[in-house]
């Protein structure tokens, strides 16, 4: 007999939104039996997010790095607006429409060269699994099915779906867990010369020997050019990159590239594989694609793996997100992208990272500081210890600032509209915040 649950209502002391919030909701990465508080936004303007109680907060998280042009931009907003009224959504499988045209060849026109098809999908972590299969379908279709592993780096995080996990470190990632039930593939040490450290050969050794031994099973290595995100906020030399481009190509093995976090500007380059003047074979685009607005994501790749997977036993590649192609995030991401591109992008985040510098550099004399590290409009505060999120979170409100540390690090990805006051603000309340 099926039986119907019956929903007890609100006690008074439950009717408010945060009662409710945690009676219901399930946050990213927290816990139910012992939650931690939520804040309510109701409204957010340019760096700053409103909350319930009237504070406003610097947003120096750029709502986990998307955000670019911050929050309520008029352009944006525009294109939304202006998209909803003729069609928000519409299957993509034997349709098309102009926003997600437009979008296609705007994003073969600014990433680098050679990846000519763009395959649409509405997350990171979906990007991420899109170019797993399409490497892996390559192969297959090219009639070597053993190439069926993956090589990729130590400290790397690459998203929370099943591939996505495979290719995150297995012992010190944040999916370590699941180290059992996720596919098994070769990870090489992570890089150890900074981005603008003197290269030495001996860095990419292991890797180089890996690839070589396994070259035969190999159908790809992914890995975050430059900076590794989520497994560190750690930054590596270009001549890293370069070289593992240069042994792909000896070993005949495909190259992605994750450029979820690094994509659209945020290291200083408008795509992070151009610090070592490199294409990828496949390329992974998330985050600030639409400016924060929607979720897109994008997966291109190059005309000889595309044809290369279409001209096998399928026909055809093999996948097809529900909401693929999505109009209206299409709309705002071809306005996004215009947006960045229309003002001198570059100088404004050499404006950020050279404030983040001398901000930061006093935070290298503080005990419980490992490391302070800058790159582009990127700041990072490595600890001694991990930090206490519920309670640290709790102090930066408390100084007006909105920032999410985790483990060991404390960083920032603001919006790139941040004034030098504001990054002066945000900055001095963290550091308040550590020394307090």
């Amino acid at each position: 007999m099926n039986s119907i649950t019956k929903i007890t209502p609100f006690t008074a002391q439950q009717t408010t939104l945060l009662a409710k919030d945690q009676q219901f909701v399930w946050h990213p990465y927290s816990s139910l039996s012992a939650p931690i508080p939520a804040y309510e936004v109701v409204a957010a303007e340019g760096v700053y997010l409103e909350l319930a109680d009237g504070r406003k907060l610097i947003d120096g998280m750029a709502s986990w790095w998307c955000a670019i042009h911050g929050y309520n931009h008029p352009l944006l907003n525009a294109a939304a607006k202006n998209q909803i009224d003729k069609v928000s959504h519409v299957m993509f499988g034997g349709i098309t429409h102009a926003p997600a045209v437009e979008l296609c060849e705007k994003l073969v026109a600014i990433t680098p060269a050679g990846l000519d098809k763009v395959f649409l999908s509405d997350s990171g972590s979906v990007a991420v699994e899109v170019a797993i299969k399409m490497a892996f379908q390559y192969w297959i279709s090219r009639g070597q099915p053993q190439k069926s592993k993956l090589l990729t780096l130590r400290r790397g995080y690459h998203g929370d779906t099943f591939a996505a996990m495979s290719v995150c470190d297995p012992e010190t990632g944040m999916h370590h867990m699941f180290d059992q039930v996720v596919a098994r593939h070769y990870f090489a040490p992570a890089p150890q010369i900074g981005v603008h450290e003197t290269w030495n050969e001996d860095d990419i050794a292991e890797f180089a020997s890996i690839i070589t031994e396994q070259k035969e099973q190999l159908a790809a290595v992914i890995l975050e050019p430059i900076v590794q995100g989520a497994g560190g906020m750690r930054f590596y030399s270009a001549d890293y990159l370069r070289r593992v481009r240069e042994l792909c190509d000896q070993h005949n093995v495909l190259l992605i590239a994750d450029e979820i976090a690094t994509g659209f500007g945020r290291t200083g380059k408008l795509f992070a594989c151009e610090w070592a003047g490199i294409s990828p074979d496949i390329l992974c685009l998330g985050k600030a694609i639409t400016g924060g607005y929607m979720t897109l994501a994008a997966t291109l790749c190059s005309e000889e793996v595309s044809r290369g997977i279409c001209e096998g036993e399928a026909g055809c590649f093999m996948h097809g997100p529900t909401f693929m192609g999505n109009p209206l995030a299409c709309a705002v991401a071809n306005a996004s992208i215009d947006l960045l591109l229309s003002g001198d992008w570059q100088a404004n985040i050499q404006r950020i990272e050279n404030r983040l510098s001398k901000e930061l550099a006093v935070f290298a004399q503080l005990d419980n500081v490992a490391d302070v590290r800058v790159l582009g409009a990127i700041g990072v505060i490595e600890m001694q210890q991990p930090v206490n999120l519920a309670e640290i979170q709790k102090r930066f409100v408390e100084q007006g600032i909105w920032v999410r540390p985790f483990g060991k690090l404390v960083y920032v990805m603001p919006p790139y509209i941040i004034s030098d006051e504001q990054l002066k603000m945000l900055v001095a309340g963290i550091y308040t915040v550590l020394t307090s």
